[in-house]
């Protein structure tokens, strides 16, 4: 049986190296991710692979950390401090982070990061393949400080399955623009199979960052990229819900929670929990509690403003503005409010363990979370965990990843101190019927979709995908393929091929009249022609006009409009004269309508159909207008009999009697051929696809979903693909070199 390891690469190792008196210790992590990924990386021969928190003095000092880590399937990556500097708090904290909570002018692009951040990620990749990989393996790549890393590894193994979860937002595309290096990290990205973030907005921003930036399109949540096919999913990451669960029902944190209560007097309790960041809403929240205290001096002396903050790189210039700010602000308030039996705000710059944490959230009333941006915030599921058998009221940031999934907080903007004052005057007096329906909802989902069942969902999606990808290989043409090709080629004395021209034969143009065949093209079919046992047939929706332009004098059978047009069997045109046309004034109206408001589009009008191309149009507006387009003319198609055709850049109208696919098979019946190739890259391919006779060949350009019976990648390799024809003796068909 083939071994099938777990590799999980983040930033940080799930346990931190100290020294204490000249010795080492191995210090584990209470973080969600490692409790989460515990049960994966510590079987079998499955690894983690991370920076311990720690730099060596000495190789003695590295390879004793490695010895010590290797028993527990830890794999360390050392950093230096320059390369901490670079990487992590230069590209990663000083660019990303900032771009990705919506705070660009905090960004600082500096080159020397960037080298850093890439040479970093390389460093990562090297570890991982001395790790000897193998094709079956399993890689889970997380977060921001690693977005390099996909593409890395799969230059090295391109069968691998590779996942990346990313635990911050991600930025809409506008913002994303601005980073130098833009490019860099999308095309490090989708050399993943799966990438997934917290919530449907993050994964829309991605997907139009790689249409917008990098030209790809998009069908569903698919990309193509590197031949194969990237997915990009929502998974909300949970929590571990048993652990808080069972924190909050045990004795112990009972008693501290009713000493925290007591302390306070039993006054309402607001809790607030965070890492010190501009991105967690810190001096928004104080300027709402201040707020509170002026309209409601009711609640004077009646709340507690409990608020924590976790030190987080506070000799960072901004972080440390900030950590000031902080410091008077609550200075200020309890001054002007407090006396001398009641402080407003107690404020804890401090870590607290995992016990402390629950007993905190077993004493609240409120939990109070006011992010500016949050990719997820984990700090709410885990107060709702803790809320089994009592009551609380949670008010959410609508800017946090976890107000897409909770059903029962109170939902605030939290640049608003009016709305966050409203709801803590809610929150202070809800009936505890309320609280407990909405604390039921909430617990519901929080229970069901906790941090392992996030794991499972995962891995689950990331192998169907990779069923997907070998599926999508198997169709893929490759030399055995090519090579039974060319064999019944050659026992072929009656050889039909079927050619499409726009996006097949030649690629596409934004200006449609300038994609006219080149010197290779006119080379190629030439030379497949001059066997007199094939014979070409150019199959297209042009109008017959500039097929005749471009092709009339070769003996070619040309098929122009999808059929409406044919210069079989005598190479003289002919067209099917019973097919009416009086549809087309209300349906060139509407679509001219799209024209006029929509620039860069235009009304191609043929013999038999018409077309709106949008090639030219911005993509997001222009894929916008052609589903507006789409539904304003659905309801004119089965009252005239037509069919509408949604291709590349274009959406085509035409009688519903006209079709490749009837085209064709007109031909083939009275042709008789004994070998059938057909080569298409439009949704106006497959008709011709499923009527050609089972035996036929027949090839997609592209590898979407299709009825052909195999693909090539690019429109590049089309030209490559027929040459094979021509040659009359053979020996091994060559791979066909797909460009990535």
């Amino acid at each position: 049986m083939l071994r099938n390891r777990t590799i999980i690469i983040s930033n940080r190792l799930p346990v931190r190296i100290e020294r204490h008196d000249g010795e080492l210790h191995v210090i584990p992590s209470e973080g969600g991710l490692a409790t989460g990924l515990g049960s994966i990386y510590k079987e079998g021969e499955n690894i983690w692979i991370g920076w311990p928190g720690f730099v060596p003095d000495n190789e003695e000092e590295k390879q004793e950390v490695s010895e010590k880590l290797k028993e527990l399937n830890l794999i360390p990556v050392f950093l230096t401090e320059e390369e901490l500097e670079g990487y992590y708090e230069g590209f990663s904290n000083e660019v990303l982070w900032p771009i990705f909570h919506y705070h660009p002018s905090y960004a600082v692009y500096d080159d020397s990061y960037w080298n850093m951040y890439e040479s970093v990620n390389k460093k990562f990749a090297e570890i991982t393949v001395a790790q000897d990989i193998a094709d079956n393996d399993e890689v889970w790549i997380h977060d921001y400080q690693l977005m390099l890393l996909p593409k890395f590894i799969r230059a090295y193994n391109s069968k691998i399955g590779i996942g990346y979860f990313q635990h911050i937002p991600f930025p809409p595309d506008e913002l994303f623009r601005g980073i130098p290096w833009r490019d860099e990290l999308l095309k490090g990205l989708l050399g993943a199979d799966l990438i997934a973030f917290h919530t449907y907005n993050d994964t829309q921003h991605f997907l139009n960052a790689c249409t917008h930036i990098l030209g790809l399109s998009i069908q569903n949540n698919c990309l193509r990229s590197g031949g194969r096919s990237v997915y990009v999913e929502v998974f909300p990451m949970g929590i571990d819900y048993d652990k808080f669960n069972d924190l909050a029902q045990s004795e112990e944190i009972q008693t501290r929670a009713k000493e925290i209560r007591t302390f306070y007097n039993n006054r309402k309790f607001v809790l607030s929990i965070d890492r010190l960041d501009y991105s967690k809403g810190i001096l928004e929240r104080l300027r709402a509690f201040e707020f509170l205290l002026k309209t409601h001096p009711e609640v004077q002396n009646e709340v507690i403003l409990y608020m924590l903050v976790v030190p987080s790189r506070d000799n960072v210039p901004k972080y440390k503005e900030l950590h000031d700010e902080i410091n008077r602000m609550v200075g200020q308030i309890n001054a002007v409010f407090g006396n001398n039996e009641w402080t407003p705000i107690s404020y804890f710059y401090n870590s607290f363990d995992v016990k402390e944490l629950s007993a905190l959230y077993v004493a609240s009333d409120i939990c109070l979370v006011t992010s500016l941006r949050d990719g997820m915030n984990l700090v709410c599921k885990e107060f709702i965990a803790s809320k089994e058998n009592n009551n609380g009221v949670l008010i959410l940031s609508e800017m946090a990843g976890a107000s897409k999934e909770l059903i029962g907080p109170i939902l605030v903007n939290p640049h608003s101190k009016q709305q966050i004052c409203e709801a803590l005057m809610t929150a202070i007096r809800m009936p505890a019927q309320e609280q407990r329906k909405r604390m039921d909802d909430s617990l519901e989902i929080v229970k069901k979709f906790n941090i392992r069942h996030w794991v499972r969902l995962f891995f689950k999606r990331l192998r169907e995908i990779k069923s997907i990808q070998s599926q999508e290989r198997a169709r893929r043409i490759n030399p055995d393929t090519l090579q039974n090709f060319l064999s019944r080629y050659n026992e072929g004395k009656r050889n039909l091929f079927f050619l499409d021209y726009d996006g097949t034969l030649i690629g596409f143009n934004n200006n449609a009249n300038e994609a006219t065949p080149t010197n290779d093209l006119y080379e190629v079919l030439e030379e497949l022609q001059s066997n007199p046992n094939n014979q070409i047939v150019i199959i297209s929706g042009r109008p017959h006009e500039t097929l005749s332009e471009w092709f009339a004098d070769k003996k070619y059978y040309l098929v122009a409009e999808h059929g409406a047009w044919s210069n079989y069997p005598d190479y003289n045109w002919h067209t099917k004269t019973h097919i009416s046309t009086r549809w087309k004034y209300p349906i060139k109206h509407i679509m001219a309508k799209f024209a006029n408001m929509t620039a860069g589009s235009y009304v191609e009008e043929k013999n038999y159909s018409l077309a709106w191309h949008y090639r030219k149009v911005q993509s997001g507006l222009g894929n916008l207008r052609a589903q507006e387009l789409v539904d304003h003319l659905r309801y004119l198609l089965p009252h005239h009999g037509l069919q509408l055709l949604m291709g590349n850049k274009v959406i085509e109208v035409k009688n519903s009697e006209l079709n490749k696919g009837r085209a064709a098979m007109e031909i083939v019946q009275d042709f008789k051929p004994d070998f059938i190739f057909a080569i298409g890259d439009d949704a106006t391919d497959e008709d011709m696809f499923l009527e050609l006779p089972s035996d036929s060949i027949t090839v997609k350009v592209g590898s979407r979903k299709s009825a052909a019976r195999y693909y090539i990648e690019t429109q590049e390799e089309v030209l490559k693909l027929i040459k094979k024809f021509t040659q009359h003796t053979y020996e091994q068909a060559e791979i066909l070199q797909i460009k990535p």
